[in-house]
């Protein structure tokens, strides 16, 4: 079964070495944006093999409530881009309200 839901998609991912990632794009079902100083992507995991999914993630759910697109801890954007801050795989759409 799948379900059909209006997720922003995740536009863009430069995180290469994460197993969801093909082509600069995350083929994850759905990621999880985590709490903490940064936005990070729950959903990361550093893997040598890569998802052959042809689907386009969307945001399931964010943790971060300080963002201008978090309403009811899910994500408003239209489209996030994860992206690398530092050490870290943040989502790079955040804005700080």
């Amino acid at each position: 079964m799948i379900i059909a839901t209006d997720m922003p998609e995740v536009a863009k991912c430069v995180i290469s070495q994460c197993a969801y990632n093909a082509n600069d794009a995350c083929h994850a079902r759905a990621i999880t944006i985590g709490e903490g100083a940064d936005p990070d992507c729950d959903t990361f995991f550093d893997n040598a093999s890569h998802t052959s999914s042809s689907r386009t993630a969307g945001v399931g759910a964010c943790k971060i409530d300080d963002c201008t697109h978090n309403q009811d801890f899910e994500c408003t954007a239209d489209s996030i881009q994860v992206g690398s801050k530092g050490n870290s795989v943040n989502c790079l759409t955040y804005t700080k309200h």
